[in-house]
């Protein structure tokens, strides 16, 4: 995952995210293909689904890290059998974010 490149839908100035479970989850996925079945549910109507191409390093270091919240990284969400999640825990994400790293970092709002 860490050296894929995922597309991930963008919303405004931000990227596609969805909450469960007290996570906020990035979606990205593995080709355009994968991306098309997402948008036929989720998409702007008529309009192609506007994305970005991030390396799954990227999102998990950077993107989930400047989040002020518990985040994972989901992919390939509107397909059955292959959808993969990455939940924000220590060896997935920096422990700094991990929920079960026992790390608190100062001035995030992220007790740990």
């Amino acid at each position: 995952m860490r050296r894929s490149v995922l597309l991930v839908p963008s919303a405004g100035p931000g990227l596609w995210s969805a909450r469960s479970g007290g996570v906020r989850w990035i979606c990205a996925f593995t080709d355009e293909t994968a991306l098309a079945r997402f948008a036929v549910h989720h998409g702007p109507g008529d309009r192609p689904m506007d994305y970005v191409a991030l390396l799954g390093a990227r999102i998990v270091d950077e993107i989930v890290s400047a989040l002020d919240e518990p985040a994972g990284l989901a992919v390939d969400i509107a397909d059955e059998d292959g959808a993969m999640f990455f939940p924000p825990v220590a060896g997935i994400v920096p422990d700094g974010v991990a929920v079960d790293s026992g790390v608190a970092e100062e001035g995030s709002g992220r007790e740990r």
